[in-house]
């Protein structure tokens, strides 16, 4: 938590000085914005360390107006790199019931240039992953329907183990096949299934990413993006 002390006073986006935090990773201050400004000096020293590889960087915050979960990336010019981004939130929305795709977004705006998202997606290098995670502080629809499912206590832990199940996944997955070069069918594995009876992921790189996830498949093939049932 970067933001304890505006927490403690009830603040649910600025710091005990006023500050919204994540618009000031440009230039935080080691004096008005503390925490920013040392995690950011240990993003930098792990980035430069070479026994160090940095491949995630999640934000996670709660968001006052739309419903479910849904994540924000960047936009890149290295369009295979911009493709492969899709994959941890795809991965999500398949296996978390709370988890929207079609409310996330990609993008490079003016206006969150400070955010720890715009600013480490462009320091770190084509092998990280920066998103910004938010969840509604209300509720969640979930597809097919159109009522509303209140984040209570018992719901808020039931949609979450899915999407710890599916995050580790994605994590899994990045780790599981190589970002360059074809993967041959006897060198793809099987991942873990999220439960007993859940998905298989097998996945190969074509020269990107193939995954089968039960009956979707989320391609980058030739650097476009396909969805097929």
């Amino acid at each position: 938590m970067l933001n304890p002390d505006g927490v403690y006073l009830g603040n649910y986006r600025c710091s005990l000085m006023g500050f919204d935090l994540n618009r000031h990773w440009l230039d935080p201050s080691p004096w008005a914005h503390p925490t920013l400004h040392g995690v950011k000096q240990l993003i930098i020293q792990m980035y430069n360390d070479p026994k160090t590889s940095l491949e995630f960087y999640i934000d996670i915050h709660a968001h006052s107006t739309m419903m479910n979960g849904f994540m924000y990336g960047n936009i890149f010019e290295d369009e295979e790199r911009f493709q492969r981004q899709a994959v941890f939130p795809k991965l999500l929305c398949q296996n978390a019931e709370d988890f929207s795709y079609s409310s996330t977004s990609f993008n490079r705006d003016a206006v969150k240039a400070g955010t720890g998202r715009r600013f480490l997606g462009g320091l770190l290098d084509h092998t990280s992953y920066c998103y910004t995670l938010e969840v509604s502080f209300y509720s969640y629809i979930i597809g097919g329907t159109t009522a509303a499912v209140p984040y209570t206590e018992e719901a808020s832990a039931k949609a979450a183990c899915p999407a710890g199940h599916a995050a580790c996944l994605g994590f899994l997955i990045h780790q599981y096949f190589p970002q360059d070069d074809k993967c041959p069918a006897n060198k793809r594995r099987q991942l873990p299934t999220l439960s007993e009876t859940g998905p298989v992921a097998e996945v190969a790189a074509v020269p990107g990413v193939l995954m089968c996830l039960e009956r979707q498949e989320v391609g980058v093939v030739a650097g476009k993006m396909k969805d097929r049932t």
